[in-house]
C-alpha cells in the first residue's frame, strides 16, 4: 500500500516516469508494437506457401490475414474503453501475454484451421496492445514530451513495417514458416517482463461501467460488414448475403442509435459532424484498403505468376514500407508549410500514376 502511494506521488511530482524507468517502459511498449506490426507483414510473404502446404485456395488462405485483422477491427474500441475502466497497464500486459501464447500455437500449427483460429485470437491480443499503447504515453512521458513519445511510437511502427519483408526473407532462407510466429515469443516475453517491472501502475480510471451491449453490437456490426463484403467479392449465394445484409442493417442501426444516446459512447459519432475529420477518416480508410489489398495480393503475383522465391518476394516488397519510413518524417515537416489536403492529394496522385 505504501509502495503504491509512493509510486503515485513520484508520477505526479516528475510529470511522467523518472529516468531510467521511462526508457525501459518505452522499450516495453516498442517491443510490443514491433511484434504486432511485424506479424502482419511477415505473414504476407508466406501466404502462397501456406496455400500450397494446406491445399487451400488463395482466397481461403487470405483468411489467415483477414482473421487477424478482423479481430482487431471488432475489438479495438472495446479494449480502448476497457483500458479506461480497469487500467491501460492491465489491458496492455494481458494483450502481450496472450500474444505470446497464440504465437506459440501458430508456430506449432499443423492445419489451416488451427492456424486461422490461433491467428484470430492473436488479433484480439494485438488489439489489446494497440488500443492502449498511445494512452499510456501520458503516464510515461512528461506533458511537454508527449509529442516526442508519439513520434517514437510512429517510428517503431514504420521500422517494423519496413523490416517485415526482410525479416521474413531472412527466416525463410534458413527455416520453415513456423519460425515466423516463433520469433514473437522472445520479443513478447521481453516486453512483458519490462512492462511488469517498469510501466506506470497508477492511472486515472473512469468510474463508468463497461458497456457490454455496445461492445457486442460493435463486434457484430463491423464483423458482418467485412464478412458481407468478402462474400460479395467471392460470389456467395445471394440468399445468404441478403440475410447478412438484413442482420447488418438491424444491428448496425441499433448500434448507431445507442451510441447517440450515450454520454461516453464506444464510437464517438459526434466527431463525424466535423467536416474535416469526416473527410480525413474517409480518406484514411480508402488509402489503408488500397495498401493492404496490394500487400496481400502481391506475394501471390510475385511467386505464382512471376515465379520468384519467398526470399526474393520479401526483398521485392521491402522498398514499399522502407519508402514510407523515409517519407513519413518528410511529410510531417512539409505539412507545417503545405496544406494537408494538397500534400495528401499529391501523394495519392503519385501512387495512382505508378499503378
Amino acid at each position: 500500500m505504501v509502495q503504491s502511494i509512493n509510486s503515485t506521488q513520484k508520477i505526479e511530482e516528475t510529470d511522467g516516469l523518472p529516468m531510467p524507468k521511462r526508457i525501459w517502459a518505452v522499450v516495453s511498449v516498442g517491443f510490443a508494437l514491433c511484434m504486432s506490426v511485424l506479424d502482419i507483414n511477415i505473414v504476407n510473404i508466406v501466404l502462397p506457401t501456406l496455400s500450397h502446404d494446406f491445399g487451400t485456395s488463395p482466397a481461403v488462405t487470405t483468411w489467415i490475414i483477414n482473421g487477424y485483422q478482423l479481430a482487431i477491427v471488432i475489438s479495438l474500441l472495446s479494449f480502448s474503453a476497457l483500458g479506461e475502466i480497469i487500467g491501460y497497464r492491465k489491458v496492455f500486459l494481458s494483450g502481450i501475454g496472450l500474444f505470446c501464447i497464440t504465437s506459440l500455437i501458430c508456430a506449432l500449427s499443423d492445419s489451416f484451421w488451427t492456424l486461422t483460429v490461433a491467428r484470430i485470437f492473436q488479433g484480439f491480443s494485438a488489439s489489446a496492445i494497440t488500443s492502449v499503447n498511445t494512452a499510456q504515453l501520458r503516464y510515461i512521458y512528461p506533458k511537454s514530451q508527449i509529442g516526442r513519445g508519439m513520434g517514437i511510437n510512429a517510428m517503431v511502427v514504420a521500422i517494423s513495417a519496413a523490416a517485415g519483408p526482410s525479416v521474413a526473407s531472412g527466416i525463410l532462407s534458413i527455416a520453415s514458416w513456423h519460425w515466423l510466429f516463433a520469433i514473437n515469443v522472445p520479443l513478447g516475453l521481453t516486453a512483458l517482463f519490462l512492462g511488469i517491472k517498469h510501466l506506470p501502475r497508477q492511472e486515472e480510471r473512469s468510474k463508468r461501467k463497461f458497456d457490454y451491449i455496445s461492445a457486442i453490437a460493435n463486434a457484430v456490426t463491423f464483423g458482418l460488414l467485412i464478412y458481407t463484403l468478402d462474400g460479395f467479392a467471392h460470389h456467395e449465394e445471394m440468399d445468404f448475403l441478403f440475410i447478412q445484409l438484413v442482420v447488418l442493417a438491424v444491428v448496425g442501426t441499433y448500434y448507431v442509435r445507442r451510441q447517440l444516446t450515450q454520454t461516453t459512447p464506444l464510437l464517438p459519432l459526434d466527431l463525424l459532424r466535423i467536416p474535416i475529420f469526416r473527410l480525413s477518416i474517409l480518406t484514411s480508410i480508402c488509402s489503408f484498403i488500397a495498401q493492404m489489398s496490394a500487400m496481400v495480393s502481391l506475394p501471390f503475383f510475385l511467386q505464382n505468376t512471376l515465379g520468384h522465391s519467398e526470399v526474393m518476394t520479401g526483398l521485392l516488397l521491402t522498398p514499399w514500407p522502407l519508402a514510407t519510413l523515409v517519407t513519413a518524417p518528410l511529410a510531417g515537416y512539409l505539412v507545417e508549410h503545405i496544406h494537408p489536403g494538397i500534400l495528401g492529394s499529391i501523394g495519392m496522385e503519385i501512387g495512382r500514376a505508378h499503378v
